[in-house]
């Protein structure tokens, strides 16, 4: 079974709670699974392991209760948990560095955020990237998106504006890995 960091759970829940207040987070809260609940009420830590199971069915029933139905929106929540955590985090990487320097650095850490998988930087230019997302157990269009939301938010943080983001291949689509490509300026 594959993991990720409680930081990323608990970024979800705080979108929720900003975006939909105490009556959304109780209709969420009360559509998870027990087992999902259970664990959530065990008081999730930032640096802790929670099952990718649970991350998943996170997001997916947020996009659910307050998306189209689509994944799309982890693709936002994506976005949104790279601007609230990555800061507290990486502080001195977004001052520094370009987006490609983040990529590279966040393909180096990616072991201190999933137990699973490799992210691989290729064919890095001054305004692209492609990530290749390689060997994770559990993959999932959910956390491919949510993955793809945070680059898009790295790639602001770093002071630049996003061309184009998109996930050209994916394991859930009977590829051998999954690959993201992303543009900026």
């Amino acid at each position: 079974m594959a993991h990720c960091k409680g930081i990323a759970v608990l970024a979800r829940l705080k979108w929720v709670q900003l975006h939909h207040g105490d009556d959304g987070s109780r209709r969420f809260l009360e559509a998870l699974t027990p087992r999902t609940r259970e664990v959530l009420e065990r008081h999730v830590l930032p640096h802790g392991w929670v099952s990718i199971d649970d991350f998943i069915e996170l997001n997916v029933v947020a996009d659910r209760l307050f998306g189209k139905g689509d994944l799309e929106l982890c693709r936002v929540m994506g976005t949104w948990a790279a601007g609230e955590n990555l800061p507290k985090l990486f502080r001195l990487f977004y001052r520094l560095g370009s987006p490609t320097f983040i990529f590279e650095r966040a393909s180096k850490l990616w072991g201190a955020h999933y137990d699973s998988g490799a992210l691989t930087l290729t064919e890095p230019t001054d305004h692209s990237a492609r990530l290749l997302l390689t060997d994770f157990k559990a993959p999932h269009r959910a956390h491919c998106l949510s993955v793809l939301g945070w680059c898009v938010g790295a790639i602001e943080l770093a002071g630049s504006k996003v061309t184009t983001a998109e996930e050209q291949r994916c394991r859930t689509w009977g590829h051998e890995r999954c690959e993201l490509a992303m543009t900026w300026q």
